[in-house]
Order: C-alpha cells, then sequence, then structure tokens
C-alpha cells in the first residue's frame, strides 16, 4: 500500500532505534588536550548522563586560567538525554509497528530537531564555560577565551585542544544517517517532481551537518610554536603545517622540520591530509605543497638549516634564482 513504510525503511528504523539504546553505555563526545607538560594527553569524555575522563585533571587546569570546575551534578542535560534517546528508541518501534509513512517521517523530523538543538546546546555549554573566566585567576589572558572547537581542533594557550564525537556519538551519527537514506527512500518513492527535489536537498543539507571543513591556519609570527623543534616561529618566509584528516595542525617554523616530523611518524601518512609550505613573500600565505614551485639554496639561511622556499610560481620561483643561487624542484621530489 502507497502509505505504508517499505520493508527496508522498517529495518532501518528497528536498526536506528537500537542504535539510540546502545549509545547510553559509550561517551557521546570526547574533547582531548595535548601539551608539552602532558605527552601522554589528557582526554574528557561526555556520556549522556555523566563526565568521565581525566576531570578532575582539567578542573585543576581550569582554576588557573578561570574557568568554573565542570561537574555532572551542574548539567541538567544529564537527566534529560537519557530519556530522550530512550523515547526516540520507543517511537522508532512504534512507527515500525504503526507501519505509516508519515508517522515515520514525523519520528525523524523530530530525530534531526533534536540533533540540532543538542549540538546548539553543546555549542552553548562550551561558550558559557570558555568565556565566562574567574576575574580574580591566577593566569589572565587579556582577550583571551578558552572555548573548545564545537568539532576539530583548536590552540588554547599552549594545549592543543581537538574535539570529536566517542563511540556513542558515532552510533547517533550511524542511527541518524540510516535514518536519513529511509526518508529519502520514502519520499522518492511519492510521484511528484517536487517530493523528489525536497528529498535530494534534505540528504545533501543532512550530509551536510556531519561534514568537517580541513584547513590550514594563520601563522602567527613570534607568537606559534614550531611542533617539531618547539622554538617560537619567527619567520614567515619558510616553514608550513601539516593537516590530518581529522582536521588537527601542525605547525613549523622551517621545511626541515616538517620533513623530519613526517618522517618520525607522529602522523600516520593514511592520517595525512594535506601540506602547506609558507610563501617566501613573507606575507603569511600558505601553499598547497602539490600546487608550490620551490628553490634549495643554501644562500637563504632559513631558521633550522632546511633552505628551501616555497613560491606561487615558476616564474617567481626563477626571479628568486637570480638573487639565491640554487636549483628549483618540487614538493613530490623533497617528500622521499
Amino acid at each position: 500500500m502507497k502509505n505504508r513504510m517499505s520493508p527496508t525503511t522498517r529495518y532501518i528504523t528497528a536498526i536506528s532505534a537500537a542504535l539510540l539504546i546502545a549509545l547510553l553505555f559509550f561517551p557521546m563526545w570526547k574533547i582531548e588536550l595535548s601539551a608539552p607538560q602532558y605527552p601522554e594527553g589528557l582526554e574528557l569524555l561526555i556520556y549522556p548522563h555523566k563526565l568521565g575522563g581525566d576531570v578532575e585533571v582539567v578542573n585543576g587546569l581550569n582554576h588557573y586560567i578561570g574557568m568554573r570546575t565542570l561537574h555532572t551534578r551542574d548539567f541538567v542535560e544529564f537527566i534529560v538525554l537519557p530519556w530522550l534517546f530512550i523515547i526516540l528508541s520507543f517511537f522508532g518501534l512504534l512507527a515500525i509497528l504503526i507501519n505509516r509513512k508519515w508517522f515515520f517521517l514525523l519520528w525523524a523530523g523530530f530525530f534531526f530537531l533534536f540533533a540540532i538543538v543538542a549540538m546548539v546546546d553543546f555549542y552553548r555549554w562550551e561558550y558559557n564555560y570558555g568565556h565566562n573566566l574567574d576575574p580574580a585567576a591566577p593566569i589572565q589572558v587579556p582577550g583571551m577565551s578558552y572555548q573548545p572547537p564545537l568539532i576539530g581542533f583548536k590552540q588554547l594557550l599552549n594545549f592543543g585542544a581537538y574535539s570529536i564525537p566517542a563511540t556513542g556519538g558515532w552510533l547517533f551519527i550511524t542511527a541518524g544517517l540510516l535514518i536519513a537514506w529511509g526518508v529519502v527512500k520514502e519520499i522518492l518513492h511519492m510521484r511528484s517532481s517536487a517530493s523528489k527535489i525536497i528529498a535530494a536537498t534534505s540528504l545533501l543539507f543532512i550530509l551536510s551537518l556531519s561534514s568537517c571543513n580541513v584547513k590550514p591556519q594563520p601563522v602567527v609570527l613570534n607568537t606559534d610554536i614550531c611542533d617539531h623543534c618547539k622554538m617560537t616561529i619567527s619567520d614567515l618566509k619558510f616553514g608550513g603545517e601539516l593537516l590530518t584528516k581529522k582536521g588537527k595542525v601542525y605547525k613549523f617554523d622551517d621545511s626541515k622540520c616538517l620533513q623530519a616530523f613526517l618522517t618520525e611518524g607522529t602522523v600516520k601518512r593514511d592520517n595525512l591530509h594535506s601540506v602547506y609550505l609558507l610563501d617566501h613573500g613573507g606575507n603569511g600565505t600558505l601553499i598547497e605543497s602539490s600546487k608550490a614551485i620551490l628553490l634549495k639554496s643554501s644562500d637563504f639561511r632559513s631558521p633550522m638549516g632546511g633552505d628551501l622556499a616555497a613560491f606561487k610560481s615558476r616564474e617567481e620561483a626563477e626571479n628568486a634564482q637570480k638573487t639565491f643561487k640554487g636549483t628549483i624542484t618540487n614538493w613530490h621530489a623533497i617528500d622521499q
């Protein structure tokens, strides 16, 4: 019958409802903190019903910068969330029993509305804790806030903060993608061409919610630290950045440090997203390594002796070669 759910959608709904119950036993989100004084890193785990991980250590650090301490009892979300997941799961199973498209689509709409509201609430929580600081804190940096990233990587003083879904979060995302598939499948079964356009648009919107834009970050002169030699970056004519697929950014003051970092294998090649090199013009422009024209010359005297400069065009490299005698090459030849 036209108004009934397809068998595939019913299976999808059953799996999604089971995932919503399963995620209650796993952390939904995690925030990883890395710094030289914590070589093994710190981890804050956010479960549907509590906080976990290195909470007490993080609270000790928060004291110095004026952030409020984190306690499970301070968040009403930890009381409400488990029940919301149970209710969503229950109505998913009810959709299977009722077996009507309209009820399934209504349930799916509530699911995605809940997902959006939850992310907005999480952002609000991070913003409040990162901006509402104690004016009597021992460490104060004018204009500095300590809001962790909603998703991806962000540098907070000498700490690198990396925010990503944990096991429960990935279960929730999987359920969302399955439900989205069911929504598109049911809408595409409708005969009107307008319905097909809406379905395609909805799919693109849903998929865009889970996308993460990996892009380089500006290098801040005399502030950023080289992730290999730990020296302050003091010359924007050399060096570059390495980006992982998860969006974490590593910065370097010299191509020699960047190459050494790659050789050490701190970031596996499978996890490498891209490499950017600083334009030798010194204005902080970053050039994607595969598009850069390189000039190798001992006349450069770069910070760590890599003596490699990057240019946006071959013409610029050849003009520089007249002053700095050397060899024109490319990143592929260097990164061997």
